[in-house]
């Protein structure tokens, strides 16, 4: 994982005591607990056992914690940990077979690297997405809600020729993808080998269109 300043600083005030700081990388790394326990099928109840669980634990070892970098691994590698116990526990009155509770974990689990790049890419989409003009924002959220608005929809509430409306996003899009938090991780992404190819790397930006 790169070293985000952000996730430094929040590391950092959190240690210091600034509730500020504690609240804003909770609010940053929930989403990343979340689709790691939906993954294993917790109910909520459970995914909010773990969240507290993984916070309390992170609270007595955030001190500990030598590479503030390092806070999304630990974030991840403890939610999974958890989620594992509770899958265990409602285990317990079945046959303890190794065998069945392998058999029992979900089918999608990714790599805790390859959860931890996807949390890094939405958070990097998001932080590069708020920074750009209300137009843009508005325009480029048109455009991909489901269904998108129509050409017609979008000129008459951004009065905006129909004509120009392509050339806009295009010039939207090329300011999200320069908006520093975004650049960076391409650039890392760019840099970053594959297994499956050898150790180079021919992927494409994240945000192409």
């Amino acid at each position: 994982m790169r070293d985000d300043p952000d996730v430094i600083r929040m590391v950092v005030g959190a240690r210091d005591g600034d509730s500020g700081a504690w609240d804003e990388l909770v609010e940053r790394y929930a989403p990343l607990v979340w689709s790691i326990c939906r993954r294993y099928g917790l109910s909520a109840a459970d995914v909010d056992d773990v969240g507290q669980s993984v916070w309390l634990q992170l609270v007595e070892h955030l001190t500990d914690l030598r590479e503030p970098a390092a806070l999304p691994g630990w974030i991840a590698t403890a939610t999974q940990r958890n989620c594992l116990r509770l899958v265990r526990l409602s285990k317990r009155t079945e046959p303890a077979d190794p065998v069945e509770l392998f058999a029992a974990m979900p089918s999608d689990l990714v790599p805790v690297d390859q959860e931890l790049l996807r949390h890094e890419r939405h958070a990097a989409v998001q932080a590069a997405f708020g920074q750009l003009s209300p137009r843009c924002r508005l325009l480029l959220s048109m455009l991909v809600q489901d269904p998108p608005a129509a050409y017609l929809e979008i000129s008459e509430k951004l009065h905006m020729p129909v004509g120009s409306i392509g050339p806009n996003r295009a010039r939207c899009l090329d300011r999200l993808r320069q908006a520093p938090a975004l650049a960076a991780l391409i650039e890392s992404c760019n840099e970053r080998p594959r297994a499956s190819d050898g150790g180079e790397w021919h992927g494409r930006p994240m945000v192409d269109r």
